[in-house]
């Protein structure tokens, strides 16, 4: 048995979502970047008043840790997790469950927050990276999923059943991006890229006064972050999220196994499809879509993006003779390079 885990991130820019090319900043233009959610992150942004928000930033992303982290165990959610009367949800947790709800619905139930258990029986979760799973457990453990068994009432968030979990993994990041975009929007900043992770939002242009691209990765097992791009995508008053199953899987007896679960079946998904790529007016949206893709396989999320205006996406897949192949929706077909 072989376990994979992502590779570290060794450029700025880089994650499943590929390279963000900008140029040397001058003064005006400030640039941080650090640690937040278990990963990276790289702030530019020219303020308007040449101050530098990296306190504000800080102390923003460390809120949203404690709400929201499902690796820091007082967290809110781990709190939620761990059935913990006192916990009173806050405006992250409802507004990243609100969101998963209305995703959940329009993606026809693929999307659903109460995977947890199913994750961490795989071995992606926040319990242990060694698999555990065989049908019997997974069997016993699809009455704890289901997205009909939590709802918010006042404060609270009541479950079906004790053995209900969250993994808000494939949301919170994107929505982190959202939440420090804002921040800088309200500090009056016109340009700026935020990327967490790999999530990217980018608003205006960057200090060579052109508009921001990132690069998306070839998604080959075991390569480097930006070794090979298979494309570049300008990015302006958008956001971007890539999800991927070639940094993240397991062998058992040449079988691959890849991150994103199934929980109608609660099995990993074995398709074609490598990665995928969505585009949306926030971040949060297109990180939960990406994930809806990667477990929806090629033709269903072909469908799936046809029937929303408001998304792009770029889904990269292998044919049968294990080609690279990719699918660009209209709405950027003239400007990917």
């Amino acid at each position: 048995m072989r376990f994979c885990k992502p590779h570290a991130k060794i450029l700025c820019f880089l994650w499943l979502s590929g390279w963000v090319f900008a140029c040397g900043t001058p003064a005006h233009y400030f640039t941080h970047q650090g640690r937040a959610e278990g990963t990276s992150y790289r702030i530019i942004y020219e303020s308007p008043h040449g101050e530098d928000y990296q306190d504000d930033i800080e102390q923003l992303l460390e809120r949203f840790e404690a709400s929201l982290s499902m690796y820091d165990p007082s967290s809110l959610i781990s709190r939620i997790n761990r059935n913990d009367p006192t916990a009173e949800i806050d405006d992250f947790f409802r507004a990243v469950f609100d969101k998963a709800v209305e995703v959940h619905h329009a993606s026809g139930g693929v999307f659903d927050i109460t995977v947890a258990p199913l994750v961490n029986l795989w071995g992606f979760g926040f319990t242990s990276d060694t698999p555990e799973a065989n049908p019997a457990k997974i069997d016993s453990l699809l009455q704890f999923v289901g997205m009909e068994k939590v709802r918010i009432s006042g404060k609270k968030l009541e479950k079906e059943s004790s053995g209900v979990m969250l993994d808000v993994n494939a949301i919170a990041k994107g929505y982190s991006v959202d939440v420090t975009a804002k921040l800088l929007k309200e500090k009056g900043c016109k340009n700026y890229l935020v990327e967490i992770g790999g999530e990217v939002a980018a608003r205006g242009v960057n200090a060579s006064g052109k508009t921001w691209r990132v690069g998306i990765d070839r998604p080959a097992d075991h390569a480097m972050p930006g070794e090979t791009l298979q494309a570049i995508l300008p990015l302006n008053n958008q956001a971007l999220a890539t999800s991927g199953n070639y940094r993240r899987f397991f062998e058992i007896d040449g079988v691959k196994y890849a991150h994103s679960i199934d929980v109608k079946t609660g099995y990993p998904v074995r398709h074609h499809l490598l990665s995928a790529t969505v585009l949306s007016a926030d971040c949060m949206t297109a990180d939960a879509w990406a994930t809806v893709c990667m477990v929806s396989g090629v033709e269903k999320s072909i469908e799936l993006i046809e029937q929303h205006p408001e998304l792009e996406a770029l889904l990269i897949y292998s044919d049968r003779q294990g080609n690279y192949r990719t699918y660009v929706s209209a709405g950027i077909q003239g400007i990917i390079e």
